[in-house]
């Protein structure tokens, strides 16, 4: 296959684009937290399984240890190109070059894809790599190209290849990535259920191959949670349980976010093409049109991106779910639009390039001002570069989360008491094991070890023991943001045996909450505050972090679970 210049161009802006972004945005809470997992090599973790802590680190590797917003997210971003290459080899297949060229246009636009897939590190970036390999190796598989006893339209024959062993060991792999590839390997499964001419891969002596390969690769995931209670397993099982009723507001929103997400003159199409294609085959699923191969291509995709978008949306009517929850999905239906579009284009080919030559500079402009803002505050009341003074307090807005970590790190080094403090302490904890993990990237320099003093511990629940920091000394680190405790939380520490410090701690509580620090200052010989430092962004304070020296952990934080 000859690649044209539009594809090269397609994914070397795409590759450039990401990378300032990659560069100039601050490493988010998810982000930094995954930053953790490279110093705590494993088979899997509590809430993911390994991949992402090998994307991350392969920045990390490359820059030469530099731990840095671009370094941890240099592995996924250079891995997103493939991502994209492969979308386009699966299109071409199923359908021509030239829509190929179209679809990678639009997945390369659409701004989740972009920057949830293709520049934060996230579960997601190794996820969808091996998502996109398993769909092209299927494409390849299922459609072979036509001959001239079977061009292609009516009376479709296939047979089951070798490529079969290799799709099985692709889900796995995704599944490596996260724990979406299991519904990747249902929806393939519903695909040789569904199209008649591939029933007969599941009699095939080559899906054994296949499922033994599958096994093979999960088998890391398997064998962590075999020896850790299956917790893993409970906790993502649990996050799908519905706890309310089915709320109706919560769907809508759900489903007006996607498209929000993936901008709105995409998101719309998206939903109307997907919706469009199942609606035809169920209308003929008692017709010859099933054997088709162009009726069977789009069974295949949207056996393996409906049950990931429509599922989720639904489940957003009885919880809030996250934005990469459903985004698989829409990026295999993506291929779908892209063959609408093309299909459009022959009549009408100026709307098309307009369409998408519009959304793609729309979306980069607004990228590019939201970048602005994230790191220089421009519509930040009274900031520094605020266009006509501002209009957004910096206490009201959440891109002040996004902190630079650089500026604490100069924080610890710069200020002699904190520098003293560090060098001094036997470990660093925060409250919030997402606040942990910008605090993480922060003192990387000094490798001190690192952990969580809270009912929510994550990964850092395996990654020590609670016991191994009694008698020893920490640097206490939280913000204005996480510094404090609720009601609930000292229910759950009553829970697991605090019940003479909750007691103590409740007549305390204003407005249902109190200082974390309180809780610990009951943990320690003795607790003494030894600075703080300002976040600035635009010239303006937007974060203020505390730290604390507190001497000789008297027992140990207690734990819900872990070792």
């Amino acid at each position: 296959m000859r690649i044209n210049s539009w594809v090269i161009a397609l994914l070397a802006w795409g590759l450039a684009f990401r990378g300032a972004i990659a560069c100039f945005l601050q490493p988010g809470f998810d982000e930094a937290y995954y930053y953790v997992y490279t110093l705590h090599p494993s088979l899997s973790y509590f809430d993911h399984p390994p991949l992402v802590a090998l994307t991350t680190a392969i920045g990390i590797w490359l820059t030469g240890g530099d731990v840095s917003q671009f370094s941890i997210r240099l592995g996924g971003v250079l891995l997103y190109t493939g991502t994209l290459f492969l979308f386009y080899l699966t299109s071409a297949r199923l359908f021509s070059q030239k829509t190929a060229t179209l679809s990678l246009a639009i997945a390369t636009t659409i701004p989740f894809f972009q920057v949830g897939f293709g520049t934060l590190t996230l579960p997601d970036t190794p996820l969808m790599f091996f998502w996109s390999a398993c769909l092209c190796l299927a494409a390849y598989e299922f459609f072979p190209p036509p001959t001239t006893s079977d061009p292609g339209d009516r009376d479709f024959i296939y047979r089951p290849t070798y490529r079969i062993a290799g799709i099985g060991l692709l889900v796995g792999l995704a599944c490596l990535g996260k724990y979406h590839g299991f519904i990747l390997g249902l929806g393939l499964v519903l695909f040789c259920l569904v199209s008649p001419a591939h029933r007969k891969v599941l009699r095939s002596p080559w899906t054994l191959a296949a499922i033994a390969l599958f096994a093979i690769a999960i088998s890391p995931i398997l064998i962590w949670n075999w020896q850790h209670d299956w917790a893993s397993f409970r906790f993502q099982s649990v996050r799908a349980v519905p706890q309310s009723g089915y709320n109706f507001e919560g769907l809508l929103v759900t489903f007006l976010a996607a498209v929000g997400y993936l901008f709105p003159t995409f998101g719309f199409p998206i939903w109307w093409v997907s919706l469009r294609s199942l609606g035809r085959i169920l209308s003929n699923l008692k017709s010859q049109i099933l054997r088709s191969s162009q009726a069977q291509k789009q069974i295949l995709i949207l056996s393996v991106s409906l049950p990931i978008f429509l599922g989720f949306t639904l489940m957003g009517g009885y919880r809030q779910i996250l934005p990469s929850w459903h985004m698989p999905g829409f990026f295999g239906a993506t291929l779908l639009l892209g063959q609408w579009a093309a299909n459009i284009q022959t009549k009408y080919p100026h709307r098309i390039r307009n369409w998408v030559w519009g959304s793609g500079m729309t979306i980069a402009i607004l990228l590019s001002l939201a970048l602005l803002h994230v790191t220089n505050g421009i519509v930040q009341k009274g900031g520094d570069y605020a266009i006509a003074g501002g209009f957004w307090p910096a206490k009201d807005d959440p891109s002040t989360q996004l902190i630079d970590i650089q500026q604490l790190r100069q924080a610890f080094k710069n200020q002699s008491s904190l520098a003293t403090a560090i060098a001094n302490t036997d470990f660093v904890f925060s409250n919030n094991f997402f606040l942990a993990g910008q605090i993480a990237m922060a003192i990387a320099p000094f490798h001190k070890p690192l952990t969580t003093f809270d009912t929510d511990l994550r990964g850092f629940a395996y990654w020590s023991s609670a016991s191994d920091w009694v008698s020893k000394n920490a640097l206490y680190v939280t913000s204005d943001l996480f510094k404090y405790s609720d009601r609930k939380n000292l229910a759950e520490l009553a829970e697991l045996g605090a019940n003479d410090l909750v007691q103590k701690l409740l007549p305390r509580l204003v407005d249902d909450k109190i200082e974390a620090l309180e809780i610990y200052k009951n943990l320690f010989q003795a607790v003494e505050k030894i600075g703080e430092m300002n976040i600035i962004r635009g010239g303006q304070p937007v974060q203020v972090f505390h730290i604390y020296k507190c001497t000789k952990l008297l027992k140990p934080y207690p734990r819900p679970y872990g070792i």
